[in-house]
């Protein structure tokens, strides 16, 4: 017996693309730094919030690739050599993915209080009926 997926299921034509974007959401190993959160602001918006506790504005960058938002921290190294005695703030680098689904668009992002703040827009495109002829054989 073959396994049936959505790309080779007789009802479901056009859906590779679904299927490989859930494969590489599968593979991202997003680990739990940074925290984040991810609500539903209205019925079309979602404002994806990160705890960057310790970076600022130029040590982060927020890009959408081939409909995936990838937001990436780097802090710069202190040019002082700095002795703690302890150290439990994190200043590591980061790496957070999130596919997005068409019509999916990102509208815009702040920073507030150690918060990184990324809102999402959904457009939805008008419902199209298309008449198709059958030509005479």
């Amino acid at each position: 017996m073959t396994k049936l997926t959505l790309g080779s299921h007789p009802h479901m034509l056009g859906f590779e693309q679904l299927e490989r974007l859930l494969e590489r959401t599968a593979k991202t190993g997003n680990e739990g730094y940074p925290p984040y959160n991810i609500e539903q602001t209205s019925e079309n918006s979602y404002r994806i919030t990160l705890a960057v506790a310790g970076f600022c504005e130029d040590d982060l960058s927020i890009t959408v690739e081939d409909r995936q938002l990838v937001i990436r921290g780097r802090q710069a190294e202190d040019e002082e050599q700095r002795v703690f005695l302890h150290r439990g703030i994190a200043a590591r680098q980061f790496q957070r993915s999130f596919v997005l689904a068409d019509g999916v668009e990102v509208d815009e992002a702040q920073m507030e209080n150690g918060l990184l703040h990324v809102d999402l827009r959904l457009s939805r495109p008008e419902t199209v009926v298309q008449t198709i002829n059958i030509r005479k054989g």
